[in-house]
């Protein structure tokens, strides 16, 4: 069996979910860490969009559609990679939501990665957008971070007393909006926030996620990972 290929870039906070995600769910893969100033020509062939991550999972031949000519599949954005790997093996059984938690899981998500990260990358390079001040990009991530910190003052994780996918989703993302400034976010009104950061990032996952590796060239060995 063919390992899958994730194309990643070791800080990139969509990457950083879907590697947490496969290490959750126990799935072997051929890591390619890139340089996104130097992207593999392999990366640019199977998605030309050019961001990390991307994952080619090879299917089994013997038991794919007969009428594919394509002996695998691209996964080109994390939040696909993530359901993907929770569908193969989901070992605390992230997948049994309620309907009103799942409904919350999204729109969590969904808050993450529109409005949340528009207002985290204004926040994080101002001089890129000097329409408004960095105080007022932060004051725009502030409301969704008072969201984040109603939840987790009802529960340990975003949704109920263990963590989930929605936290492995948005965490990454908080962790770089804390570490723009350090002492103000430590010294912030998030308490709540502040802990479930600190349990994210020293969690055994994480830290496995997060190992340094050569950046990825054609002729190097393999790097085949398995939490």
């Amino acid at each position: 069996m063919t390992l899958p290929i994730l194309y990643s870039f070791r800080r990139c906070p969509y990457a950083i979910r879907a590697r947490m995600t496969l290490a959750y769910a126990g799935i072997a893969y051929e890591l390619r860490e890139v340089s996104l100033k130097n992207k593999p020509k392999e990366m640019l062939e199977i998605s030309p969009k050019g961001t990390t991550p991307v994952m080619q999972v090879f299917k089994d031949v013997e038991n794919s559609d007969q009428d594919s000519d394509q002996s695998f599949l691209i996964l080109e954005e994390s939040l696909d990679i993530m359901n993907w790997a929770i569908q193969q093996n989901d070992p605390c059984n992230w997948q049994n939501l309620t309907d009103a938690d799942l409904a919350i899981a999204q729109q969590l998500i969904k808050t993450n990665d529109g409005e949340f990260k528009k207002a985290l990358d204004r926040y994080k390079y101002p001089n890129r957008f000097p329409e408004q001040s960095q105080e007022f990009y932060r004051q725009q991530a502030e409301e969704v971070l008072q969201v984040l910190e109603n939840q987790l003052q009802q529960n340990n994780f975003l949704i109920g007393d263990r963590q989930n996918l929605v936290d492995m989703a948005i965490f990454p993302f908080v962790r770089q909006f804390a570490y723009v400034n350090i002492d103000w976010f430590n010294s912030s009104p998030y308490t709540y926030l502040q802990k479930w950061l600190h349990w994210n990032e020293t969690s055994e996952i994480f830290e496995f996620v997060m190992q340094k590796f050569p950046i990825w060239t054609p002729d190097q060995e393999k790097i085949a990972i398995l939490r």
